[in-house]
Parts: structure tokens; sequence; C-alpha cells
């Protein structure tokens, strides 16, 4: 235990940190694309694959499910933040892709390099977004509902709760009631 606590601390040398991506899918045929950071590739896999089978899910080859994924800058401003024409006019001029409305706050998408210039462009009117980050973006969704949409959500939370996961990206999409419920334990 004490040489695994100092490799993980950086004291003794030899421990290599590796990116990798796992694809699978959840409840409801949801693609899930998982990103980690482990010195232990066979750990990692194990505890991905018991995890996916343990809520309903299962591990997949190779691509199967990151062709679905695209690289984007998504930049989220509360609707308090400005009306939706200056938002636009502002957004597009900094080369943004797109402004949505999403219930009470908007969404701007752009090139994941062009997320700091929007956000800039932004600041500049005095506008200051909630949150702004170059992520992958699913091109297409699956609506969930009921179980299947239970299942899903505590799935996502048990992978994100792996130690050596960094980022599980999936293409759910879930109302928002559905999600309040689940959060109070419905």
């Amino acid at each position: 235990i004490k040489r695994a606590i100092q490799r993980g601390t950086g004291e003794i040398e030899g421990a290599t940190f590796e990116e990798i991506s796992y694809e699978g899918y959840g409840p409801g045929g949801v693609a899930l694309l998982i990103r980690a950071l482990t010195e232990n590739r066979n750990r990692t896999v194990g505890e991905v694959r018991s995890t996916l089978t343990r809520y309903g899910g299962n591990l997949g080859a190779a691509g199967c499910v990151s062709y679905i994924f695209d690289n984007k800058g998504v930049i989220i401003v509360g609707k308090d933040q400005a009306d939706e024409d200056t938002l636009m006019e502002v957004a597009l001029e900094a080369d943004a892709l797109d402004v949505l409305t999403e219930g009470n706050s908007y969404e701007i998408t752009t090139a994941p390099h062009d997320v700091e210039k929007v956000k800039e462009a932004l600041h500049a009117k005095r506008i200051t977004p909630e949150s702004a980050e170059a992520t992958l973006v699913p091109s297409t969704k699956v609506a969930l509902e009921g179980n299947d949409a239970q299942r899903v959500l505590k799935l996502m939370e048990a992978l994100e709760d792996l130690d050596d996961v960094q980022q599980v990206y999936s293409n759910f999409d879930v109302s928002d009631e559905m999600l309040e419920a689940v959060a109070a334990g419905g």
C-alpha cells in the first residue's frame, strides 16, 4: 500500500499514466464514450466493464460509438444576462456556429478553437457565461423515460465515481422532470 501511495504521488518514478478511451452502450441503447487516465490499463478496463455490466450496459469495440460525437465548443449563458437578439449578434460576430434556447439559458456552439474568442466577445459586452468549454457533443440523441432513464443516470454517476475516469460523454436525452425525480430519489 505504501509503494502504491508513493507511486501515485510521484515519489517513486516509473508510474506512467496514459489516456485511454473506452466505448460502450448503456440501457436503452445509449452510446457512452469514457475517457480515463491510468497507470494500469487492466485494472481500469476491469472497473469500467464491471460498472457497465452492473447497470445494464456493455463495453463495445473501439470505434463503435466515437463517430457519434463531434468536438465542439459549448458556452452556456443565462437568459438574465442578455436578450436573444443581442446574444446572437455578439456570438455570431465572434464566429459562433449556432445559438439555441435551452430552458432558462442559451447554448452557444462554436468550433473548439473559438471558445475563448466567443467568451471574450461576450465579456466585452458585459455578458458573463455560466460555463464555457470544448467538449464532445453527440450528433444524435436517444430520448429516455422511466426505468431506462433512472438506470442510465445511475450508470453515469457510477462511471464518474471511478478514480481513473476523467470524463463520460453520452447521447441520452432526459426530461427535466425525470432528472428532478431521480435527484430526489424517485
